[in-house]
């Protein structure tokens, strides 16, 4: 006899969830956490080094007429910074279910350059690949083991082994990926950061479904944000729009939507590409 999951709405698995998003000042992540609230989500914590980011939150709230965004400033690949956040939220608001960990740097340039005058080769700092994998790859996946660990000893402490589908999903993954995981020119450390979390989610998926956890990635093209913006609106006319079939940058809460879509629908998994039909020039 076949189960009926009672989690195969996709509201459900959002409704009264509480939610870590991080990278939440601003662009990607501070859509999701809008789009969250309007999902009826109990709580996010939202998560940035911007100092900004506890008026963000008092944003946020005020349009939602509710407090349910919960500021902390700290640096993202501080595992014990990591840890206090998902304890705050956990003994105000229960156990953490949601998490989308958006934030990110980039650091571009020309994996190998010619210096002009000197004919030598200038390869790309290494220490500058170290912090960007840092801050995209390993930070990410960690804040995401942080609640699939937490979700795991709350099973095991009721008793609970394999997760079955009778039950309601225990949490749901989505990092932000980058059309820039195909390869991008000058861009080898996000580029690659970018192509590490697909292996990531991938792995992850397949352990995690064992205490009931999802895990996917996003994959947007180039969007409204300060770090697009910051390449400069030259950079923007000539390198990515006459590339884009869309013909503008896609808007945060168009990358939120699908996001939200991600985290709530229970039969998605893999990776979802919301490039508005870029494609890099050859």
């Amino acid at each position: 006899m076949l189960h009926r999951n009672i989690s195969e709405g996709t509201m459900d698995n959002i409704t009264g969830k509480v939610a870590v998003i991080t990278g939440g000042a601003s662009g990607i992540g501070r859509a999701v956490a809008a789009a969250l609230a309007r999902r009826n989500v109990k709580a996010v914590a939202l998560v940035d080094m911007n100092t900004a980011i506890a008026d963000v939150a008092a944003t946020l709230n005020a349009e939602a007429g509710r407090e349910y965004a919960i500021p902390f400033q700290g640096d993202t690949t501080d595992g014990a910074f990591r840890s206090s956040v998902f304890d705050a939220m956990g003994s105000r608001f229960g156990g953490v279910g949601l998490c989308v960990p958006a934030a990110g740097i980039t650091r571009d340039d020309l994996a190998v350059r010619i210096d002009k005058n000197t004919g030598k080769a200038r390869i790309y700092p290494v220490e500058q690949f170290k912090l960007v994998v840092d801050v995209n790859l390993i930070a990410p996946i960690y804040w995401s083991l942080e609640m699939i660990g937490r979700i795991a000893e709350d099973r095991a402490a009721r008793g609970l082994k394999k997760w079955t589908p009778a039950e309601r999903m225990q949490g749901s993954v989505v990092f932000i990926g980058s059309i820039s995981s195909q390869g991008n020119r000058g861009q080898i450390s996000y580029a690659s950061t970018k192509a590490g979390l697909e292996g990531a989610a991938a792995t992850i998926m397949k352990e995690a479904m064992f205490h009931g956890v999802r895990c996917s990635v996003i994959h947007p093209g180039f969007t409204d944000t300060p770090m697009v913006r910051a390449m400069g609106e030259d950079y923007v006319a000539k390198n990515i729009l006459p590339y884009t079939q869309l013909g503008r940058l896609i808007r945060p809460d168009e990358i939120a939507d699908a996001i939200c879509f991600m985290l709530g629908n229970s039969a998605v998994s893999g990776e979802l590409w919301v490039d508005a039909g870029w494609h890099a020039p050859a």
